[in-house]
């Protein structure tokens, strides 16, 4: 359930409550008169179950309230309410399926900015990434994958090109490649500074290596992988269930990928830094098209199950009118 708080400018605050008190999923309406300072208007609150919060938004959007009011959300908790327990039964689907798509983008628009966090994020996920494949020790790679964070601008370039937001794509794809640059040179960097310290050498990566040789020898299973991981990671966001864990899913098919790079390029192994430039590659469009395939195929459900409501609902006001005991028992608004 999402909290909804609304500021409405006095020539929009009945369209708003209208609005709002003929939704099925919503409750706890609230309406404060001339309350809000800045902006100026009045002070709408309820809560929106989940699955009805998509199109009371973009209801709320049509009538232009962002413009000269304010919208905002958060989630909730915990409610203690049979209201809210009644509009849960009332609208259509799962709340745990629901997709507020206001909400994915300004989630994931706010990993596209290329921050020195996300750079030391990524540098160090890959410098640990580097010494795991030296070492094969599937240990530090998996170490490397928890604290990768190109999740986040991924997850956004596939929000922005279902939404067509050419800037925030430019923005994902700055980061991503940004990101991966400055890792893999600040990793090769490293590579050429633990080799001088004696801590290891090309012997090491020339060697027999079981555990992490599949980094930079893609096959079909690649695409697999990265298909699996992007239908992970999209369902992780829009229904907020394991996204640490997802992360690291998605992490496996990129970060080592992208850390046999630049180990491989630091000792001059090219053939090797080809396959491992290969994989990245090829796992970072599979997340891509799995995800964007995954929003799509959501997108159109959810619009099946809103049809298919807004169907319904007029053929069970028309079927079953409501009672006479339970329209007496109903408060009147011009009740004290």
């Amino acid at each position: 359930m999402l909290h909804l708080r609304v500021i409405a400018p006095s020539d929009q605050s009945s369209a708003v409550v209208e609005l709002l008190a003929a939704e099925p999923g919503v409750t706890h309406l609230v309406v404060l008169p001339g309350a809000a300072r800045q902006p100026a208007g009045d002070y709408v609150t309820c809560d929106v179950v989940r699955e009805s919060a998509d199109g009371v938004l973009s209801r709320l959007q049509e009538l232009g309230v962002e413009a000269h009011g304010a919208i905002a959300a958060a989630d909730v908790e915990l409610t203690l309410s049979e209201a809210a327990d009644r509009a849960a039964e009332e609208a259509p689907g799962h709340g745990e399926d629901a997709v507020v798509w206001d909400e994915i983008a300004a989630k994931t628009g706010e990993q596209t900015v290329l921050t020195g966090t996300f750079l030391a994020l990524i540098v160090v996920a890959t410098m640990i990434a580097g010494i795991g494949v030296l070492l094969d020790q599937p240990i530090l790679i998996v170490g490397a994958m928890v604290v990768g964070p190109e999740f986040g601008p991924l997850a956004a370039l596939c929000v922005a090109l279902l939404r067509r937001q050419p800037r925030v794509v430019g923005h994902s794809v700055q980061a991503l490649t940004v990101g991966f640059l400055v890792a893999m040179a600040a990793t090769v960097l490293s590579t050429w500074a633990l080799t001088a310290a004696g801590l290891v050498s090309r012997d090491m990566l020339l060697a027999e290596r079981p555990m992490t040789d599949f980094i930079w020898r893609p096959d079909a299973l690649s695409w697999v992988v990265g298909l699996l991981a992007g239908v992970a990671g999209m369902l992780s966001l829009t229904s907020k269930k394991s996204g640490s864990l997802v992360g690291v899913l998605i992490s496996v098919t990129t970060v080592p990928a992208a850390a046999n790079v630049a180990v491989a390029s630091a000792y001059g192994v090219w053939h090797e830094a080809a396959g491992s430039a290969l994989q990245l590659v090829i796992n970072l469009a599979a997340i891509v098209l799995a995800g964007l395939l995954t929003l799509v195929v959501q997108m159109c459900w959810w619009r099946h199950v809103a049809r298919r409501a807004a169907h319904a609902v007029p053929r069970q006001r028309a079927d079953r009118p409501p009672s006479p005991v339970s329209a007496s028992r109903r408060p009147r608004r011009d009740d004290g």
